[in-house]
């Protein structure tokens, strides 16, 4: 019965969020352009609800030349990649913002596992023992409320599945509420070779 006020409350809060932030995400766009050649937003095929392959969106943050399909903690300078705008938009997390799109059009909900990429078979396998394979990524969810960049992969993926068993209309919104808290305080947020995060792929 949740799955419906779920989807629900997604395509609200989802047409709300894109509504208020239209002005911001404009100006993010043109900063973009104004600063790098390139696209504003990038596809990336990310790892969806039962394993299906989907299109996730994002602000592009790196330059168009850097190295695509490659988790961000696995470049050994990420620094000498990431634009003067794009480390603002990834400290604050407003590279995520185009997600609204994807909430919308039903790959992704508000809550869930936030997305592996499609070649990150570690953390996919992990999330398989817990079942959190067979939901809807999200735009935050457990994992990030409970370290995000800062988290191994089996540590990760545990949490997974502790929202798969516990999902629910206060658990989402506990999980929003402490993610509001976190992105403030830009908490968990790493770069770089010893990132433990494997769910923070970047591409150009």
């Amino acid at each position: 019965m949740y799955r419906y006020v779920k989807r629900a409350m997604d395509i609200a809060l989802a047409a709300v969020g894109i509504v208020v932030s239209a002005i911001p995400m404009a100006a993010i766009a043109i900063c973009i352009k104004a600063e790098t050649k390139g696209p504003v937003i990038f596809k990336q095929d990310r790892v969806g609800k039962n394993k299906k392959i989907f299109k996730i969106l994002k602000f592009r943050t790196m330059y168009s030349d850097a190295p695509m399909n490659i988790p961000t903690h696995l470049l050994g300078n990420p620094e000498a990649f990431i634009t003067k705008t794009g480390k603002i938009l990834r400290r604050t997390s407003l590279d995520e913002l185009p997600q609204l799109f994807n909430i919308i059009k039903g790959d992704m909900s508000i809550v869930g596992p936030r997305p592996a990429l499609y070649n990150q078979y570690d953390l996919i396998e992990e999330r398989d023992k817990y079942g959190a394979n067979n939901i809807k990524p999200g735009l935050t969810g457990y994992a990030q409320i409970n370290g995000r960049d800062e988290l191994p992969i089996d540590v990760k993926a545990a949490y997974d599945g502790e929202y798969v068993k516990k999902i629910g209309f206060l658990t989402d919104i506990k999980i929003m509420a402490k993610t509001f808290i976190s992105v403030i305080k830009q908490e968990g947020v790493a770069e770089g070779a010893n990132e433990a995060d494997n769910e923070r792929p970047r591409k150009a």
